[in-house]
């Protein structure tokens, strides 16, 4: 499933993983966040629910690009870096491109859509 997600006057692009959790996320579309900057590592933003965990993997060793689920605080996660296996942290997909723009220090608002709408 594809998904845009729009910051600072620019369309990235992801796919979402076909999961549980992943569809969970796609349900809330659209969404307006604040990405905040988390550990040089990643950008971050409370969802305004808590997402299924059904069937996810333990933790997962995040890579440059994955958009993740945080699930023991209930927050989206965009790394930007790649970072240690984490407990608790489901993929819910991988940005095509872009990553780059969320190397920008500060906040950024973002809105995610799903592709199409």
């Amino acid at each position: 499933m594809q998904i845009t997600i729009e910051v600072e006057g620019t369309t990235l692009t992801a796919t979402l993983e076909d999961t549980e959790t992943a569809r969970d996320f796609a349900a809330l579309l659209p969404l307006s966040l604040t990405l905040e900057d988390y550990a040089s590592t990643e950008k971050i933003s409370d969802l305004p629910r808590r997402l299924s965990t059904q069937g996810a993997p333990a933790g997962i060793t995040p890579k440059v690009g994955y958009l993740a689920y945080y699930a023991p605080w209930g927050n989206l996660a965009i790394f930007h870096k790649d970072f240690r296996y984490s407990s608790g942290l489901v993929k819910l997909g991988m940005l095509d491109s872009g990553v780059e723009l969320l190397r920008l220090p500060g906040q950024l608002k973002a809105t995610i859509s799903l592709s199409g709408r």
